[in-house]
């Protein structure tokens, strides 16, 4: 693969973070693992656009977010690369593309459909697929299953485009077995391959798109506390200890 003109850099004071980070898409999740983990109330660094926390006395790792999108989760990878994380887990939501998945399910990855626009620039070969770190997954599976969390394991498939999730697209995933759809999935797996990072995945379902009518589920107790679950999860992932 070609040299890029800009590359990443790590400024004038990069932040000793250490080697793990959790990237969170959404705001409330990132309240919920920063209350968990007790961490400090100092409020971190902007990077980009988002937050960055670490040094938790409870937490062996970094806390980064919100972010949305596949070329603002690369740029916040890149960053995070730059400054010496090596292993990121990432925590979103997704939408039900299966009949058999449901709003506050609990999907871990094997794979992700390419359908961004970000992806390609990272892949070493050309491919429709991304795959996450297996080590990491094992972790995150290992992990559900001592908090006792059901979860489905397959492939999802990332978009730019959340409004051009037509009917012909989600059929056509459904026939491929695809699970779900979401935004940042497929760009982090890629370019977690291409700087040698472990990433690793963990979704949970917000809404359903299987019938071909949208089902909105983001008021759903269940999804709600499905979401505390999963912070609970992690932040038992990476302690001190095990960092």
């Amino acid at each position: 693969m070609l040299d890029a003109i800009v590359n990443p850099v790590p400024g004038k004071c990069p932040p000793e973070m250490g080697h793990r980070c959790v990237m969170i898409a959404n705001q409330p999740d990132m309240d919920t693992l920063h209350h968990l983990v007790k961490a400090k109330k100092n409020p971190g660094r902007r990077v980009l656009m988002s937050c960055l926390t670490w040094g938790h006395d409870h937490f062996g790792a970094g806390i980064v977010g919100p972010f949305i999108g596949a070329p603002y989760a690369a740029m916040l990878l890149e960053t995070l690369a730059v400054w010496g994380v090596r292993e990121v887990v990432f925590w979103g939501w997704c939408g039900a593309v299966m009949p058999h998945v449901h709003t506050g399910d609990i999907i871990i990855p094997d794979a992700a459909f390419v359908d961004d626009g970000t992806s390609g620039n990272y892949l070493t070969a050309p491919s429709f697929v991304a795959g996450p770190s297996d080590r990491l997954q094992s972790c995150l599976k290992s992990a559900c299953q001592n908090h006792h969390l059901l979860f489905h394991e397959g492939a999802i498939w990332s978009t730019d485009a959340i409004y051009r999730e037509t009917r012909e697209k989600v059929l056509h995933y459904q026939a491929r077995n695809t699970l779900a759809v979401e935004m940042e999935a497929a760009a982090l797996f890629a370019v977690g391959a291409f700087r040698h990072m472990d990433v690793g995945c963990v979704l949970v379902v917000s809404d359903e798109l299987s019938s071909l009518k949208w089902a909105p589920g983001f008021r759903n107790r269940r999804f709600v506390e499905q979401r505390r679950q999963v912070c609970e999860m992690l932040s038992d992932l990476w302690r001190p200890s095990s960092a």
